[in-house]
């Protein structure tokens, strides 16, 4: 990296029709029962991918405290979301699956089993992994995968999002910014051909180009243990062109709208992505001037850039976080070591902002 910070995925932001009915499923399933903070307000900042125009919304930012990547579930409120205008097929472009962690593949997938969920078979990746996919009753793609990796047992059998599948028209260009900027810089394989465990997938037969990569080194900063590792995995179709999956419509609208990434040192990032050819889109410093994004019962700077088939990724620089919100605790994360992550019993202290059914 170059001296800037990337502690790892903070959240992937989802598209839904109703806040409150999709964050439940996801209590239920995927144990994002933990709010770091939720805010009605206007989406003042993202004009070049709302139609120009302020739009008003309902966001609420969740984790899982056993690990992973947080969800940002957003609703427009003043309008109806769009739902995409074709079918999505595996290789389309954009955001096209979620990694989600499980401690025992089969013990999960039994257990959507009896929830009646809509599961694929238990199936192997290119390195004999096994995992399985799962949509969610509102069209989401997730892929289900191992991981040992795990920041505390809160009982679950899952913890939360642990990267993503995202389909590119061209994983060499696309590579600089998932590899040089991000910093998923370890190759785990890069294969060729009919996947056949792309099969369960609408539009899975067709000759792919897949590389998963990961990070090599550990991430640091105040919340890189309970992110934890997390890896991307780029698919290409070989022969034919796909769609993008959010031709035509806002973000916000229906489907998976954003990868976020946690990370310290947005002046010397901006440097970066403008000398490698992909500069801010969008820039909460340039309508704060210079000063915190005030999210409500969160306070941040952050910025969006677009890979090069459009899918946008998100920085955030936190500076307040809610910790024990009613008892008025807020971290100030703007005069500490950037690198250090936080103790242990503080980040365990967001366990008692849990929501219960």
């Amino acid at each position: 990296m170059e001296s800037y910070i990337i502690s790892g995925i903070q959240q992937i932001g989802i598209g839904v029709r109703n806040v409150e009915q999709a964050w439940k499923w996801y209590r239920e399933n995927f144990g994002t029962d933990i709010r770091i903070f939720e805010d009605s307000a206007e989406a003042s900042f993202m004009l070049p991918y709302t139609g120009g125009q302020p739009r008003k919304r309902h966001a609420a930012l969740t984790i899982n405290m056993q690990g992973g990547s947080g969800f940002e579930i957003w609703q427009y409120t003043e309008r109806t979301p769009e739902a995409p205008k074709f079918e999505v097929k595996a290789g389309d472009l954009g955001i096209y699956a979620v990694k989600i962690k499980c401690k025992n593949v089969k013990a999960t997938r039994d257990l959507f089993l009896r929830r009646n969920h809509k599961v694929s078979d238990i199936v192997k990746c290119p390195k004999g992994h096994e995992y399985f996919f799962l949509v969610d009753p509102f069209g989401n793609m997730f892929q289900v995968v191992s991981s040992t990796n795990w920041f505390m047992d809160d009982h679950k059998p899952t913890g939360s999002a642990c990267g993503a599948i995202i389909g590119v028209s061209d994983i060499n260009k696309s590579l600089k910014v998932y590899s040089e900027i991000l910093g998923f810089d370890q190759v785990i394989y890069d294969v060729q051909g009919i996947q056949p465990d792309f099969s369960f997938l609408p539009g899975g037969n067709s000759h792919f180009r897949r590389v998963l990569l990961r990070h090599r080194v550990p991430r640091k900063g105040a919340f890189s243990k309970l992110f934890g590792e997390s890896q991307i995995e780029l698919i290409q179709i070989n022969g034919s062109k796909r769609g993008r999956i959010f031709e035509g419509r806002y973000w916000g609208d229906l489907g998976f709208i954003h990868l976020c990434f946690d990370m310290n040192g947005m002046d010397k990032l901006r440097t970066s992505c403008e000398s490698k050819g992909f500069p801010f889109t969008v820039d909460s410093r340039n309508g704060t001037h210079g000063n915190s994004f005030d999210m409500g019962e969160a306070a941040g700077h952050f910025s969006y850039i677009e890979d090069p088939d459009g899918t946008l990724i998100e920085f955030v620089e936190t500076h307040k976080v809610p910790i024990l919100k009613k008892l008025g605790w807020y971290l100030n994360l703007q005069n500490r070591n950037p690198e250090k992550a936080l103790p242990d019993w503080i980040v365990k202290s967001l366990r008692f902002s849990r929501l219960k059914d």
